[in-house]
């Protein structure tokens, strides 16, 4: 599993990093992804239920729809002009049998150094 490289900051408080202070509030963003779990991948699950422990099926699906929707809310923050994104959150929920909807948010702001 890789772990996703950002190019702003992405953090889950509104305060800034240290040595920095919010210039500019430029508003929401978000990324969003809407994935369907496979009849195959559902059946497998449905196999691991019986015998006990992780659904690694699943497990996948859910950290790779989570990293797209990071790199989704970067590349809508970065296309707003900011610099950072503060307050991020996820969200999810089912659209569908068998698909899920997973968004993360936050606020996209312009950062600048601190003034002493």
């Amino acid at each position: 599993m890789q772990t996703p490289i950002h190019r702003i900051p992405i953090l889950t408080t509104f305060e800034a990093p240290p040595r920095m202070q919010i210039e500019e509030v430029i508003g929401p963003c978000w990324g969003i992804t809407v994935r369907s779990r496979s009849i195959v991948g559902t059946a497998c699950a449905g196999c691991q239920q019986v015998f006990g422990g992780e659904i690694s099926a699943l497990t996948t699906l859910a950290t790779d729809s989570r990293n797209e929707a990071m790199r989704r809310l970067e590349a809508h923050a970065l296309a707003q002009g900011a610099n950072c994104v503060l307050a991020m959150r996820f969200d999810s929920g089912e659209l569908m049998q068998n698909t899920n909807e997973i968004v993360a948010y936050g606020t996209a702001v312009r950062l600048g150094p601190a003034r002493s």
